[in-house]
């Protein structure tokens, strides 16, 4: 992969050169000292992925973002030394479409740099992410009966996701009669930070899915660990190790499929914005089990890829703009 790095600090710049090379199968394309230079660049030679730093000067990493991808968008994993300081500028960067977040390598000895492998693993999944282009055939969805028990809304997301969940959530009341599940993709260090976040936008409340967890209704349940979130029994979250051959983890097909096994009362599917294909087939799954699905559509998207995967192949019953999800989620679960 040819990647770009963005960052004023030429410490962090090094010890970044170093791990994108190190691994022998990436070469860096170019290096922008703030975001407007990194606009600049993006446009005239656009690499495969951008390394963001958040704190610069002239114009930070949020804003750079949300210009990249409107003029010329690419992947953006945000690089960063200040999440505890910041934590709600990663999920603002996240909101305008960066994929996900990783911690800013340190130099140590000569040729070691503290930090390297967490970052080349994150690069990894994303080259994995993005490159997964296998073809699916539409076919078309079931409108079965519903059972009318307990009631879910299933949440998938990526690349421009923390935003697009914290308005479906914002929109939705506290006494939402529906527990919910949201499988966003996001390092498990900053599954915390995100939580109290989008605590912050709405009256629901928010918790990270622990191990034999029962969902509730008017809770949310956020994956919080660098395993696949699923259904262990009807009402039971777990946790399970990812395939090596997983493109991201977690995985919102996976989670979307132990849904359709596990849950025996009304369910929804909600697949937002987002990078890629994962959540597609979970979706369709769910529709062809005769639960509705929701896909956001194309004009509110950060990035238009897992919903339109989803839409190309018939798994969403409806394709809604962000606005209007949270409405139609009550009428359903009215």
């Amino acid at each position: 992969m040819r990647i770009a790095i963005v960052n004023d600090m030429l410490l962090a710049v090094e010890a970044m050169r170093r791990a994108v090379v190190s691994s022998g199968e990436h070469r860096v394309a170019w290096v922008a000292r703030d975001g407007e230079e990194a606009v600049a660049l993006a446009v005239n030679d656009r690499p495969d992925l951008i390394l963001m730093d958040l704190i610069m000067p002239r114009m930070d990493g949020v804003e750079a973002t949300r210009l990249i991808m409107s003029q010329s968008p690419c992947p953006i994993l945000v690089v960063t030394a200040n999440m505890n300081e910041n934590p709600g500028k990663v999920f603002e960067a996240m909101g305008e479409g960066a994929l996900d977040a990783v911690t800013t390598p340190v130099l140590g000895r000569p040729g070691d740099s503290d930090g390297t492998r967490g970052l080349l693993a994150k690069i990894d999944s994303i080259r994995r992410l993005t490159g997964d282009s296998a073809a699916r055939t539409p076919t078309n969805g079931s409108t079965s009966g519903e059972k009318k028990r307990e009631q879910l809304v299933a949440i998938g997301a990526s690349a421009g996701g923390p935003a697009a969940v914290a308005k479906v959530l914002g929109d939705l009341p506290a006494d939402f009669p529906a527990a919910i599940v949201v499988v966003q993709h996001v390092d498990v260090q900053f599954a915390r930070g995100l939580a109290d976040w989008l605590g912050l936008h709405t009256a629901l409340k928010i918790q990270l899915a622990m191990e034999g967890d029962e969902v509730r209704p008017g809770h949310v349940f956020l994956c919080g660990r660098d395993h696949h979130l699923v259904f262990s029994g009807p009402r039971k979250l777990g946790y399970v190790r990812p395939a090596a051959e997983c493109s991201f983890c977690p995985s919102v097909d996976v989670f979307f499929e132990s849904a359709q096994r596990h849950w025996t009362g009304k369910l929804a599917g909600v697949l937002l914005t987002g990078m890629g294909r994962d959540g597609a087939v979970g979706l369709k799954a769910l529709r062809d089990a005769g639960h509705p699905t929701i896909a956001q559509n194309a004009a509110t998207c950060a990035v238009y890829g897992m919903p339109k995967a989803a839409a190309e192949m018939h798994a969403a019953s409806q394709i809604l703009p962000l606005d209007q999800i949270a409405p139609q989620l009550k009428k359903m679960f009215a």
